[in-house]
């Protein structure tokens, strides 16, 4: 029997999963709470009012819930407004609504799966740039 796109996988409300959860091509929602690793071929949605405290690889996901932990994405991310994620996060598109909170370090763009999972030693430090009153003053003119 072929597996069709259509197909939806859903960890109910009243369920915690703690381990390691594999999801095949298609879509995957989890509306409960788990805890340890995820990995999803398709899309994985973290519905509103469920907690995933898990290492995430996904092709898309989206995010409705809360999430702590680091999530690598070969296509898409997105923080919907009640999202809440704590983690490095590697995508190569990231949409954040008006309203989702975001702690972490982001890597985002074509290249970006290239270097690696979120949370690996290829992350980037941040780094503030501070600019001085008068160079601010000059670039004003």
């Amino acid at each position: 029997m072929s597996e069709t796109n259509d197909q939806i996988t859903i960890i109910g409300a009243d369920t915690r999963i703690s381990g390691e959860m594999t999801f095949g091509g298609a879509t995957a929602k989890i509306l409960g709470s788990c805890e340890g690793k995820i990995s999803a071929k398709g899309e994985l949605q973290i519905a509103s009012g469920s907690t995933c405290k898990a290492e995430v690889s996904a092709a898309r996901v989206a995010i409705d819930g809360v999430v702590e932990g680091n999530i690598t994405a070969s296509e898409r991310v997105q923080l919907n407004g009640n999202a809440k994620m704590k983690g490095d996060l590697v995508a190569t598109t990231l949409v954040v609504e008006s309203g989702a909170a975001f702690n972490g370090h982001v890597r985002v763009g074509p290249d970006a799966i290239k270097g690696g999972s979120a949370g690996g030693s290829s992350m980037a430090e941040p780094k503030v740039v501070t600019v001085a009153q008068d160079e601010k003053a000059a670039s004003r003119k």
